[in-house]
């Protein structure tokens, strides 16, 4: 069992077992949040197995050998606590949030539920039927479904782009015993990152731990590399007789771990990150064409994707669609941002880092996102530093090497007609 040094309350142990323990003192607060971070997600499932880890994230709710999924629930919120769970792409994480006596319990059953879940048929049948409303609820709502089809058309051909929450086909194929065969190759200790914030004794959290560990070993399969072989596709259309048509227009984009992330994130912020940012002035509060409007970043492990998102009658569909072409060729034409947009863009990332940080839930969640997908943990200075350093020439070199593109890809979900975008293909 190793112990390393970070930055101010931070503390980190990697176990005997593998397993790394991350945490973060709070002494002023009376909550402690823990969360297991699992560095498996939906791109690790193979084609048949499409939902498994979003599948798994739900049944390991339902119940372990020791606790049904009735106790698990009373325990938790019968001290106040809450608890939950995501699935992504590249992980999935469970979390609980207590009263800071309440330490022992949470960790306690994070242990039970991950380490030893029951994975019942009855309750993967019962379950199942949960996710495929889920994906029904996904389907009645055209501003999440056109990420996953903008998804599907920028990464073809790779789990990536494929919908974390399964295909109602793989879903109603699984049965336990494919589940749990996912569970035992995925679910070991070096695959797994224990985040906790709050009140709390590092050296208690690891025993604690520890405790619960149940003496599973080994490593989960190797990840396929992603090489984006595949080109993107320029245009996808799912017509939907929705009263607003939702676009999601982007490229492909920088790596989680690209040197160029902290000005990629610079831009984004300028582009659509607000309500003072370039679209959302031109498109909402000059033109009045939509309600919301966005960019975004995505970043995984080997790529990314940079997108604008927004939804608007379909009689004014192409009004919008030639402004935000015109939005992303100015910044292309300019080279960049101005310097006043590039400080009000900094401005505005070094006050959200610090507002992001003021509960142990949001400290627990940056603990194991960054030691789980980067190793390390920077401190709030370090992250400020970061973004203070970039440049003008930093944000050009973005621009150039992620907007000036010609790949570009188009979805589309709506009252829509893909003849409508034929001079997009």
């Amino acid at each position: 069992m190793a112990g390393t040094a970070a930055p101010a309350a931070i503390r980190r142990t990697r176990l005997d077992s593998g397993a790394r323990v991350v945490t973060e003192a709070m002494p002023s607060l009376r909550s402690v949040a823990v969360g297991f971070w699992v560095g498996t997600g939906s791109r690790d499932e193979p084609d048949e197995l499409a939902g498994a880890s979003h599948f798994l994230e739900h049944l390991l709710f339902k119940g372990t050998e020791a606790r049904s999924a009735v106790q698990i629930a009373e325990a938790v919120e019968s001290v106040g606590g809450d608890m939950n769970a995501f699935t992504t792409q590249e992980l999935t994480a469970f979390y609980v949030r207590v009263p800071d006596e309440c330490l022992p319990l949470a960790i306690e059953i994070l242990s039970d539920i991950v380490w030893r879940p029951a994975l019942r048929q009855s309750d993967v049948d019962a379950e199942r039927q949960v996710i495929l409303e889920e994906i029904r609820m996904r389907d009645d709502a055209p501003e999440d479904l056109v990420h996953d089809v903008f998804a599907g058309a920028i990464f073809p051909g790779h789990p990536i782009g494929r919908e974390v929450i399964g295909a109602p086909a793989t879903i109603n194929a699984m049965q336990s015993v494919d589940i749990s065969a996912f569970h035992q190759r995925h679910y070991h200790p070096s695959n797994v990152v224990v985040a906790v914030a709050g009140n709390l004794d590092h050296d208690d959290v690891v025993a604690l731990v520890e405790k619960g560990f149940d003496g599973t070993s080994g490593d989960r399969p190797a990840r396929d590399r992603y090489a984006g072989d595949d080109a993107p596709r320029p245009l996808a259309v799912l017509e939907r007789p929705t009263e607003q048509a939702h676009v999601v227009l982007g490229m492909r984009s920088l790596s989680r771990d690209d040197p160029d992330r902290y000005a990629m994130t610079v831009l984004n912020q300028t582009l659509g990150g607000g309500m003072s940012s370039r679209l959302f002035q031109e498109v909402r509060e000059r033109r009045g064409l939509a309600y919301s409007v966005y960019s975004f970043r995505a970043a995984f492990e080997e790529t990314g994707a940079f997108a604008v998102s927004a939804g608007t009658g379909p009689d004014r569909l192409p009004e919008l669609l030639t402004v935000i072409d015109a939005e992303l060729a100015r910044v292309v034409a300019e080279g960049g941002i101005t310097e006043h947009e590039l400080d009000a863009a900094k401005g505005h990332l070094r006050g959200s880092l610090a507002l992001s940080l003021e509960s142990s839930a949001s400290r627990m969640h940056r603990l194991g996102r960054s030691e789980l997908t980067m190793g390390e943990i920077p401190s709030l200075d370090e992250l400020v530093a970061e973004v203070d350093a970039v440049g003008s020439d930093d944000v050009a070199r973005v621009v150039e090497r992620v907007l000036a593109t010609d790949e570009r890809t188009l979805a589309v979900v709506g009252p829509v007609d893909e003849a409508q975008f034929a001079g997009r293909t």
